[in-house]
């Protein structure tokens, strides 16, 4: 089964509750359809397309249950992200780099980390698009951050906390941070 055909089967919301069932244990139909207050017939008819496929499995004690490596094959197919924009890489060293690419996707940042040594990277080089010496209207840091992710005022203000930008009357600057 490919991974939009599994997905709209499992949209149903009848039989995701009987494919969520299984997923805790394995069980009979009538388990099943006591569980999920279908008919037998109907919570066989649901299963039927998963086993075909392979995704669920029957033991001989009459026990349905999920197929782990049918499952992880199906999962195979799906697109991978696109890997990081070598323009990521900019101004970091090797190791930096690495321990940043998970966190962007060409050149978007699809979060931004919670661990405090990752993050620092990631805001250093976020701070790498600021000039040093040149002042920036609000509107300027908006439009180079959003370049990044959409969130740009939490980026703003993360540069800000880390004393990677400052700001007064207006105006922003880069505050510390290597150069590029």
């Amino acid at each position: 089964m490919d991974p939009l055909t599994l997905l709209r089967a499992l949209l149903d919301p009848a039989r995701l509750a009987v494919v969520g069932a299984l997923a805790r244990a394995p069980a009979t139909s009538a388990e099943l359809a006591a569980e999920a207050g279908q008919e037998r017939d109907e919570v066989l008819r649901m299963l039927a397309p998963f086993v075909q496929s392979g995704l669920l499995t029957r033991d001989p004690q009459g026990r349905y249950g999920l197929e782990p490596a049918a499952w992880q094959r199906v999962a195979d197919q799906l697109p991978r992200d696109a890997p990081p924009s070598p323009r990521i890489a900019f101004g970091l060293t090797a190791d930096e780099a690495d321990l940043i690419a998970p966190f962007f996707v060409g050149d978007r940042l699809v979060e931004l980390p919670a661990a405090r040594a990752k993050r620092a990277v990631v805001l250093e080089r976020l701070a790498l698009e600021f000039e040093p010496g040149v002042r920036y209207d609000e509107r300027e840091v908006n439009d180079i951050l959003r370049r990044f992710h959409d969130d740009y005022t939490t980026l703003r203000r993360a540069l800000i906390d880390a004393g990677l930008l400052d700001r007064a009357a207006g105006e922003y600057w880069r505050a510390g941070g290597r150069i590029g």
